[in-house]
């Protein structure tokens, strides 16, 4: 029963903040029709739809079922926090944002180079390891806000340059495997697309 209350508030909570959203629209459309001498400025058809998601915001704060979905994704979370809130662990989670940092912007930047100069640039693989930086490099800032407040781990230099040295090599070494795996998925399909016309032709 309250997974299907929890469904249905979160379907009410997007089909509220998309009418409103259609009803600001379809209230600014005939002004703009008419005459653009009267039309509202931009600065105050924003002021008007910053006004309204505000709106929204707060009744759908004051609502009980709302809040109970906050609680049941928090919860976990914060449990799993208090769990594993010791230096070891802040540690751990920053060498493996160093690392994904530094994996995920070599090959965003070297593997997609070799790639151009081949001819087999792929976007989503760019996409991929744009979002992939992205989340590590928050994922860093974040890790090392929560360990700041939380633990001793940045107090001591020599914890946060062992996490960096190690988390750089481990970005080195996943770095190296993405970029031959992306190598090797374009030599392929290179090698697939000159065979399939002489296939046809035989």
């Amino acid at each position: 029963m309250k997974s299907q209350l929890t469904f249905w508030a979160t379907c009410l909570t997007v089909c509220l903040m998309a009418s409103t959203l259609c009803g600001l629209q379809t209230e600014s459309a005939p002004a703009q029709t008419q005459d653009t001498q009267n039309t509202l400025p931009d600065a105050e058809i924003q002021d008007k739809l910053q006004e309204q998601v505000q709106e929204i915001g707060k009744t759908l704060d004051q609502s009980q079922a709302v809040q109970d979905v906050s609680a049941g994704v928090l919860e976990p979370i914060y449990q799993a926090a208090e769990f594993v809130a010791f230096p070891a662990f802040y540690w751990l989670a920053f060498a493996l944002m160093v690392a994904g940092v530094i994996s995920f912007a070599g090959q965003l930047v070297f593997a997609k180079l070799l790639l151009l100069v081949r001819g087999n640039l792929n976007v989503k693989e760019i996409i991929s390891d744009l979002l992939g930086l992205l989340i590590s490099a928050v994922g860093l800032i974040l890790t090392t806000q929560a360990a700041t407040e939380n633990s001793s781990f940045t107090e001591s230099p020599v914890m946060v340059v062992s996490a960096t040295v190690v988390g750089g090599l481990l970005g080195l070494v996943f770095y190296w495997w993405g970029q031959s795996q992306e190598l090797d998925a374009a030599r392929g399909a290179k090698q697939a697309a000159t065979k399939t016309p002489a296939r046809r032709g035989m």
